[in-house]
């Protein structure tokens, strides 16, 4: 390759070249970023979502291939968030995917002094466990009158804000189903 050819590839020599002033077309290109391609041309799909950080609820769009997430960019069609997401939102994908998220969870056991690292899913035994003897332990069939009320006043819940209406909906929908009556959301508090 000779000097000239070694030159004609440089951007500012085919700027001048071509009269591309603003270097926003092909004087800007190289072999390299002729190749790029967005993270998500590669998603065999694309899953709505709604990002978890705040009660705004703005929409997501996850793009997945091969049941793994690629990107998660903010949803153009969603009429809260219009496609933008906050510098939170925008590191949704770095939650998900990071190496730094925690799949673990902090127990200390009755009468112990010390924190104790369980799967998530012995976790999710033990809450599953609790509610179910809480609920037949404290379950009310009927009331001092005799009538009929199937409860159960051991277990409250409060939801947080970062829920949605659905999720909302889906949580009031079991809590009811369990016989659960206190049943509150931070959003409303």
């Amino acid at each position: 390759m000779g000097l000239f050819d070694l030159l004609a590839r440089w951007p500012l020599l085919r700027q001048v070249k071509t009269g591309d002033a603003t270097a926003l077309g092909e004087t800007a290109m190289s072999e390299r970023s002729r190749s790029l391609e967005p993270r998500t041309a590669r998603a065999d799909r694309v899953v709505k979502s709604v990002c978890p950080y705040c009660a705004v609820g703005c929409g997501q769009d996850v793009h997945v291939q091969d049941g793994r997430i690629l990107d998660i960019e903010g949803d153009a069609d969603s009429p809260v968030s219009r496609g933008r997401l906050c510098p939170k939102g925008s590191a949704t994908f770095q939650l998900v995917t990071g190496t730094h998220r925690v799949k673990d969870v902090l127990y200390r056991r009755p009468g112990g002094r010390e924190w104790e690292r369980i799967p998530l899913e012995q976790a999710m035994d033990m809450v599953a466990d609790r509610v179910k003897r809480t609920r037949d332990a404290t379950w009310e069939a009927t009331d001092a009158h005799g009538h009929d009320v199937r409860r159960t006043l051991g277990i409250a819940h409060l939801g947080g804000a970062t829920l949605d209406n659905e999720e909302n909906y889906l949580i009031k929908k079991l809590f009811t189903a369990l016989g659960i009556v206190q049943i509150e959301n931070q959003a409303r508090i």
